[in-house]
C-alpha cells in the first residue's frame, strides 16, 4: 500500500504526477501547511484524473482563525485565489482554491483530523478498489468523470452502489 502521507510515491508515477510532486516542492506547498497535518488527496494521486482535475489537500485545523490566516498569508498571492467558510456535513470547513504553475490547488480544512476526513477515506477506498480490478475498470472511471460524473459516483455506477455512494464507498468491502 502507498503511504499517501508522503508524496514521495509521485516522484516515479505518471508524467502530471511528477509534475505535481514538482511544483508542491518546488514551492513549498505542504511545508507551508505542515502544522495541519496535510495530505494531498483525490484523483491525481490515484491516477485517475482528467484535464481539469485539481490537487486537493487535506488539512486538520484545531483554531480556525488560526487556520485562515495562515492559509491567506501563504497564498492569497496566488492566481485566483479565494477562500471561504462553508458547513459541510454540519461540520464547519474551510476550502481555498488558487493556481500555482498549470495546477489547480483546493486547500480543504475542517476540524478533524486528516487521516478521519471524508477526502482521505474515500481516496483509500478509492485506491483498494481499483487495485483490485483491471485497468479497464480504472480507464471507465476516467470514461465516466470526463462526462462530467465526479468521482465517488462514477465508482458507485461501476460496482452498482445505491443510495448514498459517498456513504456506501466508505463501508465497501472487497
Amino acid at each position: 500500500m502507498i503511504n499517501f502521507k508522503n508524496i514521495s510515491y509521485l516522484k516515479t508515477g505518471n508524467l502530471r504526477q511528477q509534475a505535481a510532486f514538482h511544483m508542491l516542492t518546488k514551492h513549498g506547498v505542504l511545508d507551508n501547511l505542515a502544522e495541519f497535518d496535510p495530505i494531498l488527496v483525490g484523483t491525481i494521486p490515484i491516477n485517475i484524473d482528467i484535464e481539469n482535475s485539481d490537487l486537493d489537500i487535506v488539512c486538520y485545523w484545531k483554531n480556525k482563525s488560526d487556520f485562515i490566516q495562515k492559509i491567506k498569508s501563504q497564498f492569497e498571492k496566488e492566481s485566483n485565489f479565494t477562500i471561504q467558510e462553508i458547513v459541510i456535513d454540519k461540520k464547519e470547513s474551510v476550502v481555498a482554491n488558487f493556481f500555482i504553475d498549470a495546477f489547480e490547488i483546493e486547500i480543504f480544512g475542517q476540524n478533524i483530523p486528516t487521516e478521519l476526513q471524508n477526502g482521505y477515506r474515500h481516496m483509500l477506498m478509492e485506491h483498494q478498489i481499483l487495485s483490485s480490478k483491471d485497468e479497464n475498470f480504472r480507464l471507465e472511471v476516467i470514461k465516466l468523470k470526463e462526462k462530467g460524473i465526479k468521482t465517488e459516483p462514477a465508482f458507485g455506477l461501476l460496482l452498482g452502489l445505491n443510495g448514498n455512494v459517498y456513504q456506501e464507498l466508505l463501508d465497501f468491502k472487497l
